[in-house]
């Protein structure tokens, strides 16, 4: 073979290999290549998963995944210099905005259930909740027949606004319930009295105590009326950008760093006023550490 014949070989293999590469790159991962930004929506209250610090930055247990997940990111794309924006998004408008590009990830306190994925994908589960709700120390208020005609505060867009109104019809028992953009108004309904109880996921509400004026005059009660799992919200049928994902989080629960991750978050005093959730691993928690999945859980 002469060597112009070989030079030209070689340069259409090269040809091929790097159409190849491009191709390899779809979707949400193609979208970050072309502009050099990454968005990340952001929530303004989900304490401690995603939530704003005074107006300065973002934290919390799902933000440092998210966070890992950037620079993974950043490795396989070779951007070492990704620009990552932020979106406040509401449990309303989060899969509207995913859907339409506006954001590229939620990492926060969402659901993974089978209604959601008609819609969106999720990542390998991060957490596992049970919904209960929160009351005064001193209401008398101990179970859900307890809050029969009263009015109970819950989050719009949330599968515990739809457990409670699913409740309410089938078991008549008339209660008032009122429904807030997020979960720091919901808690400030409660705190306020214009609420008895407030339904949420169980760690939620701690992070909202957490915060309160006088956290020892609130409890968390109530049977739980789901076990449910969160996971990073992706948009739909994008394997690629899921592999991502899911290769973090399981890298995260393999080497045992998830660990670490949660006994900040719900173990130790969080900002802003320093205060520890006292929210110990659960049993469920724990077997998903083990075999890291992204199973919804209804």
């Amino acid at each position: 073979m002469n060597f112009a014949k070989l030079a030209s070989l070689m340069i259409a293999g090269g040809v091929l290999c790097g159409t190849a590469q491009a191709q390899q790159l779809s979707g949400t991962l193609q979208k970050i290549k072309d502009t050099g930004v990454i968005t990340l929506g952001v929530r303004e209250s989900s304490i401690p998963f995603n939530y704003n610090l005074g107006g300065v930055r973002q934290v919390g247990y799902s933000y440092d995944i998210n966070m890992k997940i950037v620079e993974a990111v950043k490795d396989q794309l070779k951007l070492p210099n990704l620009q990552v924006k932020e979106i406040p998004i509401t449990s309303q408008n989060r899969i509207t905005l995913l859907q339409n590009g506006t954001i590229d990830i939620e990492c926060g306190s969402t659901t993974n259930n089978l209604e959601r994925q008609k819609q969106v994908s999720f990542s390998n589960s991060i957490f596992i909740i049970g919904t209960r709700f929160m009351t005064k120390k001193d209401s008398g208020i101990k179970d859900w027949a307890d809050l029969k005609g009263k009015n109970v505060a819950t989050t719009a867009g949330t599968t515990s606004e739809r457990l409670l109104r699913k409740m309410n019809d089938e078991q008549k028992l008339g209660m008032n319930i009122i429904s807030t953009k997020d979960h720091g108004q919901s808690f400030l309904t409660l705190e306020s009295g214009r609420a008895v109880a407030f339904m949420m996921d169980d760690a939620l509400l701690y992070g909202e105590r957490a915060k309160a004026r006088n956290p020892a005059d609130w409890v968390v009660m109530g049977k739980p009326q789901s076990r449910e799992s969160y996971g990073c919200m992706l948009r739909k049928d994008d394997a690629p950008f899921k592999k991502v994902a899911d290769t973090v989080i399981a890298g995260l629960m393999k080497s045992g760093e998830i660990n670490n991750m949660y006994t900040k978050w719900f173990m130790q005093p969080v900002p802003p006023k320093g205060l520890n959730l006292d929210f110990p691993l659960s049993d469920d928690m724990k077997a998903l550490i083990k075999n890291p999945n992204d199973k919804a859980l209804d």
